[in-house]
């Protein structure tokens, strides 16, 4: 595991997956809230967006965490393992309040700073929708990639016992 994608519903943990992989298996971490958002939570345009993306994945070692149907083909392409949550619709929905509250007026760490946590109506319906509306085009992704590399998880219980069979690399040491 040197690649990973990790995608997902909002609210599913994605980035709380991203970096306890980044640091169980020494790993660099990307989020694509970061690449997208600018300060004031203004977005970048297409080309910068995949010109970031496309220099993260030359480096010979990533996590890269997010949705993002602009680079998500080719991301998926270059993985060596790709990590769908794909949680009930009601699970993501209190992951997104949960981290509103918890981020209230400060912006999270996956977050580009200046970009305070917000849950907004339209966020609210993104997410309500997502099941229903997104992730059939998801599996139309991951398709070429099911039986090769690619772990599905319904749950928390589901990730939590794929996660004790990842060891820790031989050479890695534990900061302490």
């Amino acid at each position: 595991m040197k690649k990973i994608a990790i995608i997902g519903n909002p609210g599913s943990g994605k980035s709380t997956l991203a970096k306890h992989l980044g640091s169980r298996l020494n790993l660099p971490v990307y989020h694509m809230d970061q690449l997208f958002w600018n300060p004031g939570w203004n977005s970048v345009d297409k080309d910068t967006l995949l010109k970031k993306h496309d220099e993260i994945l030359l480096e010979k070692e990533w996590i890269i965490e997010g949705n993002y149907g602009v680079t998500l083909e080719q991301r998926l392409r270059e993985a060596d393992t790709i990590i769908f949550l794909h949680y009930s619709t009601l699970r993501s929905l209190y992951g997104i309040t949960r981290r509103r509250i918890q981020y209230h007026n400060k912006t999270r760490p996956d977050m580009t700073e200046g970009c305070p946590e917000r849950l907004n109506w339209e966020f609210f319906q993104y997410t309500r929708k997502f099941n229903k509306e997104k992730v059939p085009n998801l599996y139309s992704h991951l398709k070429p990639y099911i039986n090769e590399k690619t772990y599905i998880f319904h749950s928390r219980g589901q990730l939590n016992q794929y996660l004790k069979t990842i060891r820790k690399p031989n050479n890695f040491i534990e900061k302490i």
